[in-house]
């Protein structure tokens, strides 16, 4: 269940089994990777970094769109193990995970051959700078559960599109397809220890590929407190940091917007991927004039969301990451409501003929949690401040433009955000001042290869995806020649004069 150096490798470290959290089934064990087994895969990497390095962004960008059709001509089975390992809907998987990684790479082969620099010019008397872009050598990822494909390809396609190699770990909970793009690396032609995936626990093999002398850089995607003991781990050998981190996206409804749009929006933003994304909206901030018939709206959807098995295409909502991470959600909720919130829909672990009877398995087993929208609480709740990362919404009433904006900031995360209205006085206002590294106007969640993704603040730094991704993986070198004819240059007279 690794992939290094080009082949298939069991790991060293205790038995894991996986499970698909929406039906309880047993689909697989494996042994975790251990510190011995991220050395191996470094040192494949490291010996793989010169020569891969030579290659030229041609070359490539070949590599890359050989990687783009061998991930689509497997595009049916990749979907179908996304969703079985995490329980995300097939649809989800089948129309936003699987074609997203295929663009990604076939964005990144494009961009392979856009590494550009300063255009050569003299800023010095009788002479020529040039700038070079070069890629950094070994770069150790980690990725999280959440997205297995779509983070795997953030992590590993613009770090090898720069001319590095890399090390990726995976979640231990769903390495599956991770795993099926390394092999698709190789059966496209890259070489051996170019990209290599390993599945491991943070501790253990995390840590160990952070801390590793030969990792160059570490990129993470995942929760704030990991981010910030990574930031610890890589300060300690002084080496380069990417982190994306957590989330809590506020939803800006003003009083112009159309409040149909704003509540599908809000639904959808709310619910992708049972709310475990960081980008996903989470605190519903609303003109007071709309508040009642746009939370009535959300509830009125949210009830009408299908739960299911996710491998049914009619299937809208699957199922959570864990059983652990259900009842963190839904003793967060339970803690609001105690509180005196109000729980306008869902709010409860489904019970089997919930929404028809939909639900595989026993429901005390299976990880679902239903769509649930609270309003009624303070901004010092827990709900608000938190991050959930579950499907959940928290909606709360405005009175002027200026208390909304400060609303949206009112939090530590600054990952995304969205605005709704029809003014363009009060998108083009939202757009600068809510504090976040995404800002939608109208929409909540699309997300594309050629644009930028990262966070202000305590959602980390650095960017996946487009050309500014590059800024992450590669490394400036100012190239300076001389042209003087004369071996006395002028400036030398400040130092001697013989």
């Amino acid at each position: 269940m690794h992939h290094w150096n080009g082949e298939q490798h069991e790991g060293r470290g205790a038995p894991f089994t996986l499970t698909n959290p929406a039906t309880a089934a047993t689909t697989g064990t494996y042994r975790l990777a251990t510190a011995d087994d991220v050395d191996e895969a470094v040192a494949a990497a490291k010996a793989a970094y010169p020569a891969f390095k030579a290659l030229t962004p041609g070359e490539r960008a070949d590599l890359l769109l050989g990687l783009a059709d061998e991930l689509e001509a497997r595009s049916e089975e990749i979907a179908a193990l996304e969703s079985q390992q995490t329980g995300k809907t097939i649809r989800l998987a089948t129309e936003f995970d699987v074609p997203g990684s295929i663009d990604n790479a076939r964005f990144f082969a494009g961009a392979a051959r856009q590494l550009t620099g300063l255009s050569a010019g003299t800023y010095w008397e009788q002479s020529t700078s040039m700038i070079r872009r070069e890629p950094l050598g070994v770069i150790g990822s980690i990725a999280p559960w959440n997205y297995p494909l779509q983070m795997a390809a953030w992590k590993i396609l613009p770090a090898v599109a720069a001319g590095n190699t890399i090390v990726l770990k995976t979640s231990e909970m769903t390495p599956g397809t991770s795993l099926i793009l390394a092999e698709a690396a190789t059966a496209a032609g890259f070489p051996p220890g170019v990209i290599n995936v390993i599945a491991g626990d943070g501790q253990d093999a995390g840590e160990a590929l952070v801390t590793h002398p030969d990792v160059v850089m570490t990129s993470f995607t995942g929760s704030t407190p990991v981010g910030r003991r990574i930031m610890e781990l890589a300060a300690r050998k002084g080496a380069r940091v990417h982190l994306e981190l957590g989330g809590k996206a506020p939803l800006v409804v003003f009083a112009d917007a159309d409040i149909e749009a704003a509540a599908r929006g809000a639904v959808a933003g709310s619910l992708i991927n049972s709310g475990q994304d960081c980008t996903a909206a989470t605190r519903a901030i609303v003109a007071a004039e709309h508040f009642d018939a746009f939370t009535d709206r959300v509830a009125e959807l949210m009830a009408g969301v299908r739960l299911g098995d996710p491998s049914d295409p009619a299937t809208d909502m699957g199922s959570l990451i864990s059983l652990t991470h259900r009842d963190r959600v839904a003793a967060m909720v339970e803690r609001a409501r105690e509180a005196g919130a109000t729980i306008r829909t869902g709010g409860q672990i489904p019970t089997r003929d919930h929404l028809g009877g939909d639900l595989p398995g026993d429901p005390e087993s299976t990880a679902y949690y239903a769509p649930t929208l609270i309003t009624g609480i303070d901004t010092d709740a827990e709900v608000w401040r938190e991050e959930i990362f579950g499907p959940v919404l928290v909606a709360v009433p405005f009175d002027t433009d200026d208390e909304a904006i400060a609303l949206a900031n009112d939090t530590r995360y600054g990952l995304a955000a969205s605005a709704w209205t029809r003014s363009t006085n009060r998108a083009l206002r939202a757009a600068a001042d809510i504090e976040a590294g995404c800002v939608w106007i109208n929409e909540h969640i699309p997300i594309v290869s050629d644009m930028p993704h990262g966070g202000y603040k305590a959602s980390g730094f650095g960017k996946d995806m487009s050309q500014y991704s590059f800024d992450e993986y590669t490394q400036i070198k100012h190239v300076f020649i001389d042209q003087h004819e004369d071996p006395h240059h002028a400036w030398q007279d400040t130092i001697f004069t013989t």
